[in-house]
């Protein structure tokens, strides 16, 4: 995966193991992963890269790929 800061806040939010992520997890891969803990998520990522969402965007986040990209249109280093 391309950020370690997306990764340790999707352990922190979901309760997963590092090991379990990929670009590919989604909610539909994650069970830990539903409206809930999508919008703690969505605030977990505003707090951490200092970013505000759209309602748009923040729906549509739904993968760890979606992610990093939506960030990096913000401008945000990732590297």
């Amino acid at each position: 995966m391309g950020s370690q800061r997306i990764t340790d806040l999707m352990v922190q939010v979901f309760g997963v193991n590092a090991k379990d992520l990929s670009e590919q997890s989604s909610p539909d891969t994650i069970e830990e992963w539903d409206s809930m803990s999508h919008i703690n998520l969505i605030l977990a990522l505003e707090r951490e890269f200092q970013v505000k969402f759209t309602a748009q965007e923040s729906v549509e986040m739904l993968s760890v790929k979606l992610v990093e990209l939506t960030l990096s249109e913000k401008g945000v280093d990732l590297a």
